[in-house]
């Protein structure tokens, strides 16, 4: 369990950070902000949340991503170097686990014919938001793994990749399973 007495420590007004493993890097850091990014996912989701309107199994799907995506953070806080005692990572049945909620929430939907606007619902516009922010994680993540020096574990890029899935088919579920989706109308505006 995790104890704060402090909240401010005054350490990062040198504009460092410190990672789990005691390393302190500067805050524009890759690793600083790719972790910034899964927070932001987090906070984004939080907000969805509260426009759920008593959707009682998606809001439960939605907290345990919550609850996954501070593991996310803690696994990219303290980078697994050979030879080191392992700490928290993602698992791969964590990935599974979001691609069972993910069949479950989409055999409910009709295929789509159409891209789809974000919007509709504000659950499912705060969703699509989320998705973009995770989207962006990923992103960042996937550099991160790139860079020379720098390890990811591979469930992260593969968490983050299938959770910006399960945010868009929960937008749709949150648009009245699809009735209310915005469909893109291709140069509709000429």
């Amino acid at each position: 369990m995790v104890t704060l007495n402090r909240i401010y420590t005054r350490t990062g007004d040198d504009g460092t950070t410190a990672l789990g493993s005691g390393e302190r890097r500067p805050k524009y850091d890759l690793r600083v902000t790719a972790i910034g990014t899964v927070d932001e996912t987090n906070a984004a989701l939080g907000v969805a949340r509260l426009h759920l309107g008593g959707d009682a199994r998606l809001d439960a799907m939605l907290g345990r991503v919550q609850n996954d995506l501070f593991d996310l953070g803690a696994d990219l806080t303290v980078p697994a170097r050979e030879g080191k005692a392992e700490r928290l990572r993602v698992l791969p049945a964590q990935v599974e686990r979001l691609e069972r909620d993910i069949d479950t929430l989409n055999e409910h939907l009709a295929p789509l014919t159409s891209f789809i606007l974000p919007g509709g619902s504000a659950a499912a516009a705060h969703l699509h938001v989320a998705r973009t922010i995770c989207r962006r994680a990923e992103r960042l993540v996937v550099e991160l793994a790139a860079k020379d020096g720098e390890v990811v574990g591979e469930a992260v890029v593969r968490y983050l990749n299938r959770l910006s899935d399960l945010l868009f088919v929960a937008a749709r579920v949150a648009n009245h399973n699809g009735s209310d989706d915005v469909l893109w109308v291709p140069g509709q505006n000429r």
